[in-house]
């Protein structure tokens, strides 16, 4: 299975893991899946941590590759077909990193690993 993981997942996968339930943390160990880790949540890191709203241990420059990297997932850079995916996601609420992950699961064929309910209201497979 291909997933994408949310910002929240990816950082509690990092940070506290006992807050992912039993089935995320089988996903995310299971060998036979692949992880992936967009560019958005990166930024969307970035932008929270710059703003003072996100505490990490050190900066998103050093945290971010070494626990991706630690969790085997794949960046997954923002391509212009799920940019323009947006525009056909209903308008169920307002978050745009939210709603270009949902995107980028869409376009790309993975299921997204959430713990969001808002996401699962998405046409987007989510598991968690």
């Amino acid at each position: 299975m291909k997933l994408l993981l949310d910002t929240a997942t990816f950082l509690h996968a990092a940070l506290e893991p006992k807050k992912l339930s039993a089935r995320a943390a089988k996903l995310l160990l299971d060998p036979e899946n692949e992880r992936y880790l967009s560019v958005v949540s990166s930024w969307e890191i970035a932008i929270k941590y710059s703003l003072g709203k996100l505490r990490l241990p050190n900066g998103p420059g050093h945290f971010i590759p070494t626990h991706r990297e630690h969790m085997g997932a794949t960046i997954l850079p923002l391509d212009e077909e799920s940019v323009f995916h947006v525009t056909r996601l209903p308008h169920l609420h307002r978050d745009p990193f939210d709603r270009i992950l949902i995107s980028q699961a869409i376009v790309h064929g993975m299921s997204l690993l959430t713990s969001d309910p808002e996401m699962s209201r998405y046409p987007v497979r989510t598991e968690w």
